[in-house]
């Protein structure tokens, strides 16, 4: 069993290997339509990648053809960003445990398995940016993570920042509601929650002062603290909060607590986003919402509404989509957009939602959720319309790479099978990469 695991990630990094080579030609994507997301859909489009970015995109009287480029036909095809997903649990990771309810020193990518089959729904879906997390149960369970789906051995080959010892390589995940009430040390009620957060942050501002007055001194500086050290990015600016939180007067408590020590938290789940959204727009705080189109879950959330989306479109208010995986499967990511629109969003709105709208989200904006030049070369082709029930992902591209191709029957098994289908070895077969 090991050597048959050994030979099959030989055998993988020979084939990414060779989709490296194959990116040395340019690739030129002709007669889709393409749906840029920073401009209007360009019908019979051109899109152009080398090197993994993309070098052009317009229609097909207005782009030049690089000599020597790899054509590939694909009329009749509709191509998009690749999709965002600002919050979701695949890779098998976990996160902080009981000893405490507050964690800011625990890092997801520690427990990652990039290996993991679970990173098939991904790539099946369309999906080639996530947020990944640890999990909701306390009031802070850690600092989350930005990846993309490659085919990789190791977290470090998914990661956007290069060093995840020196930098800030992802968000910080908070909670309020009732996921983290419980025994102790769990604060038992909504207002000891909210407390010992504010007590926290108030600790982090006095480490953050105690490092100004060092003014770089090593004997002056207080003792390393990683808790702190997490808490002090935030205050900082340099790591996002992300806040997992259902009920109106929930919602209400986490932009407080940003206005409080001066960061500015992406708000999660906002299941009653719609009592409040004028308020949310007037705190200019970004919502990233989830849709469910089945009954049951948890009692905080149980007005939770399709129309979420619209009022918070409608209020001004920056709104993404996310599958919080294995809530929804990140196979039918493109579905949560389509049920937005049902109940009243926009279009171009709701595609942002599933892509530039996420990146902002994640400070990530300047490389990906867009089809513009100079941003990674992470694509979406579809068999249809974004929204339509027909409509498959029949490619999924990161980096210029083909990472999903629905015509590979091993590929199309993710798309089509069950969970069973998660329970092989990723490397069993022919990753079918350009």
């Amino acid at each position: 069993m090991r050597c048959s695991r050994q030979v099959s990630v030989l055998l993988a990094l020979v084939l990414c290997a060779t989709g490296l080579r194959a990116q040395d030609r340019p690739h030129v994507f002709r007669g889709a339509t393409i749906y840029p997301v920073s401009g209007p859909p360009i019908e019979n489009g051109v899109l152009v990648i080398h090197q993994g970015k993309i070098v052009a995109v317009g229609p097909a009287n207005r782009v030049s053809i690089p000599r020597g480029a790899v054509e590939l036909d694909v009329r009749g095809k509709v191509i998009i960003p690749g999709l965002v997903d600002t919050h979701s649990h695949i890779g098998g990771g976990d996160g902080g445990d009981r000893s405490a309810t507050l964690h800011p020193e625990v890092r997801i990518l520690d427990a990652i398995d990039p290996q993991h089959d679970t990173f098939w729904k991904a790539r099946a879906g369309g999906i080639t940016t996530m947020n990944i997390m640890p999990g909701s149960g306390h009031l802070m369970s850690g600092q989350t993570v930005y990846v993309k789906p490659r085919m990789a051995r190791t977290i470090q080959e998914m990661l956007f920042c290069q060093d995840p010892l020196r930098e800030v390589c992802g968000g910080m995940k908070m909670a309020n509601g009732t996921n983290s009430l419980g025994n102790p040390p769990s604060p038992g009620t909504r207002a000891k929650s909210a407390a010992l957060v504010r007590q926290l942050f108030l600790k982090a501002v006095e480490y953050r002062e105690k490092i100004r007055q060092a003014q770089g001194d090593p004997a002056k500086m207080p003792a390393r603290d990683l808790q702190m050290e997490a808490l002090v990015e935030i205050l900082e600016g340099k790591r996002i909060v992300h806040f997992h939180t259902h009920r109106h007067d929930d919602i209400l408590t986490a932009i407080r607590l940003g206005q409080e020590f001066g960061f500015r938290p992406v708000l999660h789940h906002v299941s009653e986003a719609w009592k409040v959204a004028d308020e949310i727009a007037r705190a200019r705080v970004p919502c990233s919402i989830i849709v469910l189109d089945s009954p049951g879950g948890k009692h905080e959330a149980v007005d939770i509404r399709w129309e979420n989306g619209a009022a918070l479109e409608k209020a001004g208010v920056d709104v993404a989509f996310h599958t919080d995986d294995g809530i929804t499967d990140s196979r039918l990511f493109l579905r949560s957009a389509a049920l937005g629109i049902r109940a009243g969003m926009s279009r171009q709105k709701a595609l942002e939602a599933l892509t530039l709208a996420g990146a902002r989200m994640l400070g990530l904006e300047n490389r990906i959720g867009s089809l513009d030049p100079g941003k990674d070369a992470d694509f979406v082709v579809l068999s249809g319309d974004p929204f339509s029930v027909y409509t498959h992902v029949e490619q999924t591209w990161i980096d210029g790479r083909k990472v999903f191709d629905r015509a590979n029957p091993e590929h199309r098994k993710y798309a089509t099978g069950g969970y069973g289908v998660y329970r092989g070895d990723v490397y069993g077969h022919d990753e079918g990469e350009e």
